[in-house]
């Protein structure tokens, strides 16, 4: 079970790959889809064949973390009609700086805490898709308090299929009120953190606001 301070502490071992900001660069703003899980979410491989093929339904630019053993094995293996000619997929991201650039326009997460936090501070919107814990928890809070992101609905085979991953992304990026919403809650918590000058003592107290 992942801890959101595990998932960073085993994240700092493995290199960034620096060419995704350049990949970036070269995109529209407010087109690409970010999709990251964290250090510790393996997942099922009928899902990972959901997930890459919801990714080409879209249509849009994606940049992909994917881990060398997100699915379970030491050796990823892509769906033979996953195509991915519009995204990038690297093993390790620079979050912070990926969720602050411009063309970043939304975030597929496992609401680990600290990735949530990130997206929050950045100001972009989020499609949850938690796998344990208090990332369901989390879930609650960017979707039904905050109003900053979307779930997605199982099948009836209890998976996340490609054509909801598609359904909402589209759902997602053609509302203009999550991401107004999005980038207020963003200027509340950079007040926040700011007031005062002491960012880590004010950042500890809204943290523990929020959970209550």
């Amino acid at each position: 079970m992942e801890s959101a301070d595990e998932g960073r502490s085993l994240g700092q071992f493995w290199e960034e790959d620096l060419s995704c900001l350049n990949w970036l660069n070269k995109q529209p703003p407010c087109s690409v889809i970010y999709i990251a899980f964290g250090s510790f979410t393996v997942f099922d491989p009928l899902q990972f064949k959901e997930l890459a093929l919801g990714l080409d339904l879209t249509n849009r630019p994606f940049l992909w973390v994917v881990r060398e053993d997100v699915s379970g094995s030491t050796k990823t293996t892509y769906p033979d009609e996953f195509q991915g000619t519009c995204g990038k997929i690297v093993t390790w991201a620079p979050q912070q700086k990926v969720l602050n650039h411009p063309s970043t326009a939304c975030f597929i997460s496992h609401c680990g805490w600290n990735s949530t936090m990130e997206g929050v501070f950045n100001g972009v919107p989020f499609l949850c898709w938690p796998y344990f814990a208090d990332q369901f928890v989390d879930k609650v809070y960017v979707c039904d308090e905050w109003k900053v992101g979307l779930g997605f609905d199982l099948d009836e085979k209890g998976l996340i299929s490609r054509w909801e991953i598609k359904k909402k992304v589209d759902q997602l990026l053609g509302d203009d009120s999550i991401r107004e919403r999005s980038q207020k809650l963003k200027e509340m918590v950079v007040s926040s953190t700011a007031e005062a000058g002491q960012s880590y003592e004010n950042f500890s107290k809204f943290e523990a606001w929020l959970k209550g």
